[in-house]
């Protein structure tokens, strides 16, 4: 058998496990792998401004297509640390990233070495595993069990932490006969699609849950087909948004509290049954279960048997794989449908259609104003981006917006990281989303809080030739902690503005605090500024031009007005309308206080 250094067994292990990219920061403990990287020459590398920054890269990667695991690589100590907000995102979203990190030899863990720490421990309650790996010869393993791991039920990522003696140890590995792991997916039994059909086909009103599960397993055409075959309308979930295209006549809205639409949420209470897959029930979407689940069962599907029940109890539950279970659900429906035995849907499906074309459950976007609401902009946006386009995004009233105004046609279109939620996510995992996939149109949305998080990170963009378009919604106003204040009667220490932009001849002085334009230019992208609805698609046009000359990111700030009022709520039946609707002016409650 070959001898070979433990680190280089584990670049081989990857290349056999479909590795071909990578995103992380050098340094000494971690050295002795990237050493053997460099030997090999088969893993490119992205070298990250920040170690989280790196962890976002790879969870961008992941996302960007089926069947991709990103890889971030750090060394010890602060770049294990830095990069557990990116495990935590991924865990909290079922994203597989493989997160490697440096340590200090064996000899020294136990002495409080100069950035020694128990990563592996720190990192265990937000990954699928965490292991310091003691023993050389154990190393190929460790990695063999990383991806099997990460593939197998409720994908989500891993750790491995190699002592820097570990990685230099020699040992006997014969890569020739290496094969990965059999990947474990629960699936649906027939017996078991059986009976959630029965019980679908005695409900009047029922409606499809698809939730992220169902675009991680790669299912979507089958959502779509199954639907198509029983006539039931689909609710997308904010990470299954894109499951069904958002022109398609069964998609029936966004239910939820915050990132949702208003027919989607009219939609879900005049159902009374919901089949709910891969998805998990999560608070934005249900609000308080009392609400949500008065007057109608539920089925759920769950590649993960614990999530069954968790928020509430179905009337039945299913342990499978989203794919797996639809593709038997294709299969009974398509038979019970040639044998006459499926409900006629018709009616209740052009219910839900006809809420998508009533003005009473659209919000207005059509506004003229200087400087410009959000609603505008996103409309704007629609316009001028197309179908084709992948929206990259993140939390805050931007992200909030988007889902109410913004339109989404296919899966892998919309990547967000949904629970986690993380300020400064976006542009990383923009950038990890170009490296997976060169040739996209690929769109960032962020507001300016969450852009000044990481936004160092552009200049791995323009270092790598990473272009993309990055779209920074402005209002200086940390819109979406300002509305959660209210509750307390309070606008504490939330200004972001100071005397620096001014707004164009004619218009009202006002600052906006950072000039975004500089400090983008500064790390070598490029920048616009806009003020007006007419600017944006001739800025969107010199942004496409400039990509394409250039080949770096390039950032349109659009400058909104200070107040930012996006519709949200407590329930599925009590959400706010701050704005004006589509057919009229929505009243504000007397209880919500509106803050200058």
């Amino acid at each position: 058998m070959a001898q070979m250094k433990a680190a280089m067994a584990a670049v081989l292990v990857m290349e056999k496990e479909g590795v071909t990219q990578a995103f992380g920061v050098p340094g000494a403990a971690i050295n002795p792998l990237y050493a053997q990287m460099r030997e090999r020459q088969t893993i490119a590398h992205v070298l990250a401004r920040h170690v989280e920054g790196a962890s976002h890269m790879a969870e961008g990667y992941t996302r960007a297509k089926a069947g991709n695991i990103g890889v971030c690589i750090g060394t010890s100590g602060p770049a294990g640390t830095d990069m557990i907000t990116g495990l935590y995102s991924a865990q909290a979203d079922s994203i597989p990233i493989l997160c490697i990190t440096g340590q200090a030899p064996r000899a020294r863990l136990h002495k409080e070495d100069f950035q020694a720490v128990d990563i592996a421990s720190i990192a265990k309650p937000v990954t699928k595993w965490a292991t310091t790996v003691l023993e050389p010869a154990q190393v190929p393993r460790a990695f063999q069990q990383a991806f099997h791991l990460m593939r197998s039920g409720r994908p989500g990522p891993v750790l491995i932490d190699l002592p820097f003696d570990v990685q230099m140890a020699e040992i006997e590995f014969d890569i020739e006969t290496y094969e990965p792991l059999p990947v474990y997916k629960p699936a649906a039994s027939r017996k078991q699609v059986e009976k959630a059909l029965s019980m679908l086909n005695e409900a009047a009103r029922p409606l499809i849950v698809a939730g992220g599960g169902i675009i991680n397993a790669d299912g979507c055409d089958l959502l779509v087909e199954f639907a198509e075959l029983t006539g039931i309308p689909v609710i997308p979930t904010l990470m299954g948004w894109g499951s069904i295209p958002d022109d398609h006549p069964l998609m029936a809205g966004m239910c939820g509290l915050q990132t949702s639409h208003r027919y989607g949420n009219a939609n879900m209470l005049a159902s009374d049954f919901v089949l709910g897959i891969g998805n998990r029930w999560a608070n934005r979407h249900t609000g308080s279960p009392e609400v949500y689940c008065k007057g109608r069962k539920f089925i759920h599907v769950d590649i993960e048997p614990t999530q069954i029940g968790r928020v509430f109890a179905p009337d039945y539950g299913i342990v499978s794989d989203a794919k797996a279970a639809l593709a038997l659900f294709v299969e009974v429906a398509a038979e019970w449908k040639k044998a006459g035995r499926l409900r006629d849907r018709s009616a209740w499906a052009q219910e839900c259609q006809a809420r998508k074309a009533d003005l009473q459950y659209l919000r207005k976007t059509n506004y003229d104003n200087v400087p410009m609401k959000p609603q505008r902009v996103y409309q704007c946006m629609n316009n001028a981006f197309g179908k084709d386009v992948t929206y990259v995004s993140t939390i805050g009233l931007s992200q909030i917006a988007a889902a109410q105004f913004l339109h989404v046609y296919g899966p892998r279109r919309w990547i967000n990281c949904g629970q986690a939620g993380p300020l400064g996510w976006t542009v990383p995992a923009a950038l990890g989303v170009r490296a997976a996939d060169p040739s996209r149109k690929l769109v960032a949305l962020s507001g300016d809080y969450d852009f000044q998080f990481m936004l160092e990170e552009l200049a791995v963009g323009a270092q790598f030739k990473l272009p993309y378009i990055h779209i920074v919604v402005n209002n200086s106003y940390l819109g979406l902690i300002r509305q959660s204040q209210r509750g307390f009667s309070m606008d504490y220490c939330v200004q972001l503005a100071f005397d620096n932009i001014n707004t164009p001849d004619g218009e009202a002085a006002r600052s906006y605090g950072v000039d975004h334009v500089k400090v983008v230019e500064g790390l070598g992208c490029k920048a616009l500024r806009v003020h007006r609805q007419e600017e944006i698609a001739p800025a969107i046009r010199q942004a496409e031009a400039w990509m394409a000359q250039f080949h770096v990111p390039v950032v349109i700030e659009i400058m909104l007005e200070r107040v930012t009022n996006i519709a949200m709520g407590t329930e599925i039946d009590n959400v706010v309308e701050f704005e004006e609707l589509a057919a009229g002016k929505a009243d504000v409650p007397t209880a919500v206080a509106m803050l200058d």
